[in-house]
Order: C-alpha cells, then sequence, then structure tokens
C-alpha cells in the first residue's frame, strides 16, 4: 500500500471518523420524554474514546488523476477533559478544557502530522520516476472557537481554526498553515451532518519538495524542467461529512460514517508537470467507514 495514498484517505476518513460536535451534540441533546432545551454543559465531562476504520478512494499522490482504494483509519476522545483528535494524518489535543455557559468554546492545543505525500509507490510511472520523498514530520500547533447554537437549533456548532505547522526533520524545510471553517448539526440522536471548509499556505520548500522538477527528474522522467516552483496558497478544500447511529445513540456504540471532498490546487501547483501533464488539479476524495465510541 503507497503511503501516500494513506495520507489523502485519512483525510478523508478523520473527518468523518471523528466528528466532536456531533459528540458534544448528541450528550447536550433533549432525552427521551423530555421536551425544550437541556442544560448545555450536562454530561460534557464523561470519558470517551472513538476509534474508526474504512475505506477511501483517493488520488495516489497529491496532484494525481489516477485514482484507488485503500483502507483508512481515525480516532477521537476526551481524556479528563482534554480532547483530542485524528485528522487526516495530524493529531491534536485541545489544551483547553472548560466551555463557556454561552457556549463559546475556546481551542488551543498542540499538532503532530506526518506528511506522507509522495512517499510510497505511485501510480503514474512518469512521476515515480522522479523518485520518492522522504516521510516528514510536522509540528505545530491549532487555535480556534467555537459557538454551540447558532442557526438550526440550541446543539449546531459553528467552529473556526488555524493549524501551523513545520517541517522538524529536514525534508521539506518549510510550513503549512490552514485555516478551516466547520459547521455541523444532529438532525437527531441518530444522526449529525457536517461542511467543512478550509485553505492551505505553504512555503517555497513545500512547493519544490513536492511538486518541483529539477533536471535530473526531467532527464529521467521526460517532463520539462520545473525547478522553482513558489509557495503561496496551495489549494482549498469543501468537504462534507455524515454519521448515522447503527445502535441508536451517537454518543455510544456503532455508526457508519460517510464523507467526500473536492479540492483545487492554485498557483505554480496547479503548473507543476506532475499536475498539469500528468495528473490534474481537481482533487477527490471519498471515504465510507464504522466507528465504535466507548
Amino acid at each position: 500500500m503507497s503511503l501516500s495514498r494513506l495520507f489523502a484517505a485519512t483525510l478523508a476518513v478523520g473527518l468523518v471518523a471523528t466528528p466532536a460536535i456531533a459528540q458534544q451534540a448528541a450528550e447536550d441533546s433533549p432525552k427521551p420524554g423530555v421536551s425544550g432545551p437541556v442544560d448545555p454543559n450536562a454530561d460534557t465531562g464523561r470519558d470517551t474514546i472513538t476509534v474508526g476504520g474504512g475505506v477511501g478512494f483517493v488520488p495516489s499522490y497529491e496532484g494525481s488523476n489516477d485514482y484507488v482504494l485503500i483502507p483508512a483509519a481515525a480516532i477521537r476522545g476526551r481524556v479528563s477533559g482534554f480532547n483530542f483528535a485524528s485528522r487526516g494524518t495530524n493529531l491534536g489535543v485541545d489544551l483547553i478544557r472548560d466551555q463557556s455557559p454561552t457556549g463559546l468554546d475556546l481551542r488551543f492545543g498542540p499538532v503532530v502530522n506526518l506528511n506522507f505525500n509522495r512517499t510510497g509507490r505511485i501510480v503514474d510511472p512518469v512521476v515515480r520516476a522522479l523518485g520518492r520523498r522522504k516521510l516528514a514530520v510536522e509540528v505545530g500547533g491549532s487555535a480556534g472557537i467555537a459557538k454551540t447554537g447558532v442557526f438550526t437549533s440550541p446543539y449546531d456548532t459553528l467552529a473556526a481554526s488555524v493549524t501551523v505547522l513545520a517541517d522538524v526533520t529536514g525534508i521539506h524545510k518549510s510550513y503549512t498553515i490552514t485555516p478551516t471553517i466547520d459547521y455541523g448539526t444532529p438532525l437527531s440522536r441518530k444522526a449529525y451532518v457536517g461542511i467543512s471548509l478550509s485553505g492551505t499556505w505553504v512555503g517555497d520548500g513545500y512547493a519544490r519538495t513536492y511538486f518541483g522538477v529539477d533536471p535530473t527528474g526531467a532527464a529521467n522522467s521526460g517532463l520539462p524542467v520545473f525547478a522553482n516552483p513558489r509557495g503561496g496558497f496551495k489549494n482549498y478544500t469543501v468537504a462534507a461529512l455524515g454519521t448515522y447511529s447503527l445502535t441508536g445513540d451517537l454518543r455510544h456504540g456503532l455508526g457508519l460514517y460517510v464523507a467526500g471532498s473536492y479540492s483545487r490546487l492554485h498557483g505554480d501547483f496547479a503548473r507543476s508537470p506532475i499536475v498539469s501533464v500528468r495528473g490534474s488539479p481537481n482533487q477527490f476524495f471519498g471515504a465510507i467507514g464504522l466507528g465504535y465510541t466507548f
């Protein structure tokens, strides 16, 4: 299995197998036989963990037009009031435990990401001739704010966050900045839907490592030289997800998770020969899986 494809698949499954606000909304929703709103802080201290696995339909590398089916997994949970969750190939922890009585929730904490892009088997033989990339470990943090009870009910949640990561392994010697807006709402105690909009800015080193074609690579692959792509706005992504409890309650038990997303590469990232000649700037992701909440 290609690790670059694992990177893409867990991106999709990570969005669906770990809907933290779905869990919170389910905990806050009215109990059977009780009408009207309930205490928004009820049952928020319970330790919980959700593990999920499934299958993803993803590009073989970032910018590829070859799609493959691969396995994927995700995890999220809360221990002693601290939330943690995987999203794609990163794992983050929220170090701010308390939620305001007004429904505002501040979020801040460390994030670690494993960048597998182009580290494993690549379907396209021309791009494969450019050579593999080594695994990059990216470390940084995320900060954001969320508000519960915004549009459709006292239990929907709108959140905004920014994640900043830097390569600490010297592979691309650069950074990524990803602002994200998430909105989610429970449809019942069994069902939840959400949407997400994000964009990613990266440094010059990231662009050269994953989208550049140096003279040696051009000679080996037959692609034109594209040695110094510039960093900047790399792509935007629109994603949607759905969760349905198979055991009757989003708070615990078995659930079905489905997600899909569309991403569009821009600038030198779209102009790179591995995209413009051998791939596509339009990137589609899909995933379906099962998760269990303890």
